[in-house]
């Protein structure tokens, strides 16, 4: 397999596996540049990057690439000036490779100017039960940008399309309007740095006009700028600067305002001014449509069984969804394998199986007790007090539920014995799809969980 090949569906793996703001803010201008004698160099465009992905994401990508390519033992990682900015497919790639990297919906150039991505079309956006009011909202905006619906605060789980939706938005006035509207679609990790480099370099007067220069500001994952003091600033000057002005806002975060709970109330107040949509999980069909719509994009084919067996097994991310048809076609065009029921069973598993074994019980506690703003050390004190009830009972769901562990040792790991552990397990899963209050915040500390 060519290096180019390779890397793409390492990169369509990964995107699957972490925040998509993590993904295009530290991986997407990476490239596998060479391997020799089993070392394969990784390329990326900045220091900052390099020293980032070197950390926090060099397993991952050794075990997705061993996965295609059993000579690889190490990774090294290189800054160079060779990465494309803003092209997945380097001007270097043999043609069949970049044919095969534009039927899976890689080769897709990124305006510098507006950041917006042209994948993300309304054509490819599939509507359903568990995204129809946000997407009626969208519809809406696009006719009336700046009166109808401003700001729009989307939220939802990680890949539930959130990110494809207001792109959607940006790429739809464009098409609508030409150059007479300016979206500008930012991360908020990007508006991070941005100020960042602003502060140290001494040019805000740069980034206020950059941000404030625009007719449609589009910002993804506000949650991470919680507790962010200069940032928060910033934003919220350029909120009001924009908002003044009867310039379009759209935000998407993870969970609705009232629950991030880092976020200024000032924020908070002007995002809750305007409508609030969620995005929730896609129902079967839905799913169905969405692996046609892929399946339609790359020009390939699967059985109806194989359609039917993803759509049954992957139910709570498109991104995995996407991620699991990605690699079934890539085992049917470049290792020509029959992808029958058994093969997509296989590749399922492995999904699932890579998406448990990066966790361990310490991160399930960490995550529980950062959400619910305790320390880890109330959820394990014999204490009685109300308020960590909840968060001890969760955490004990979830290290079952995530790892599958015994009852002795849950109960040992928290300071009960094994019959509170029982109780406690069996109370949350009953209640779990009764109550969907219950049942966002097992989602969300679930995401949170899998993407460190």
């Amino acid at each position: 397999m060519d290096l180019d090949r390779l890397w793409q569906l390492t990169l369509t793996e990964v995107e699957a596996q972490i925040s998509r703001a993590n993904f295009y803010t530290w991986l997407k201008n990476s490239r596998l540049l060479e391997q020799k004698e089993g070392v394969f160099v990784i390329s990326l465009p900045n220091n900052f990057a390099k020293e980032w992905v070197e950390n926090k994401y060099h397993k991952l990508l050794l075990g997705i690439i061993r996965e295609h390519d059993y000579s690889v033992k190490k990774l090294e990682f290189v800054v160079s000036g060779l990465v494309q900015e803003e092209v997945f497919v380097s001007k270097g790639a043999p043609k069949e490779a970049a044919q095969l990297e534009n039927r899976m919906g890689l080769e897709f150039k990124i305006d510098p100017e507006t950041n917006l991505n042209p994948r993300y079309s309304a054509k490819s956006f599939i509507v359903g039960a568990a995204n129809e009011l946000a997407y009626s909202a969208a519809t809406a905006i696009i006719h009336e940008v700046g009166t109808k619906y401003n700001p729009f605060f989307v939220y939802g789980g990680v890949g539930l399309g959130k990110t494809h939706l207001i792109q959607m938005i940006g790429n739809e006035i464009m098409s609508v309007y030409g150059g007479k509207i300016r979206p500008r679609y930012v991360s908020s990790e990007k508006f991070t740095s941005d100020i960042v480099w602003a502060i140290r370099n001494k040019r805000m007067e740069d980034i206020k006009k950059k941000y404030r220069d625009v007719d449609l500001l589009i910002i993804d994952d506000i949650q991470f700028i919680g507790g962010k003091e200069k940032t928060e600033e910033e934003f919220f000057h350029t909120f009001n600067a924009l908002y003044e002005n009867n310039k379009q806002i759209i935000i998407s975060s993870d969970r609705p305002p009232q629950s991030i709970p880092t976020l200024e109330e000032r924020l908070r107040s002007r995002f809750e001014g305007g409508l609030i949509a969620d995005v929730g999980y896609p129902e079967y069909e839905m799913r169905v449509a969405i692996i046609k719509n892929k399946l339609q994009e790359t020009g390939q084919q699967l059985s109806e069984e194989v359609i039917d067996l993803v759509a049954r097994k992957i139910k709570k991310n498109i991104r995995e969804l996407e991620g699991v048809i990605n690699k079934l076609i890539f085992l049917k065009e470049a290792r020509r394998v029959e992808v029958d029921v058994k093969t997509a069973e296989e590749v399922v598993e492995k999904c699932v199986k890579s998406l448990s074994k990066r966790v361990s019980d310490d991160q399930i506690l960490k995550a529980v007790a950062e959400f619910f703003n305790v320390s880890q050390g109330d959820l394990i004190e014999k204490g009685r007090k109300k308020e960590v009830v909840e968060p001890r009972q969760i955490a004990m769901y979830l290290l079952r539920d995530i790892l599958d562990m015994s009852y002795p040792y849950i109960g040992e790991k928290l300071g009960r014995d094994h019959t509170t552990a029982i109780h406690a397990v069996d109370k949350i899963s009953q209640e779990v799809n009764k109550n969907s209050s219950l049942s966002q915040k097992i989602n969300l500390i679930k995401e949170s969980i899998f993407k460190t």
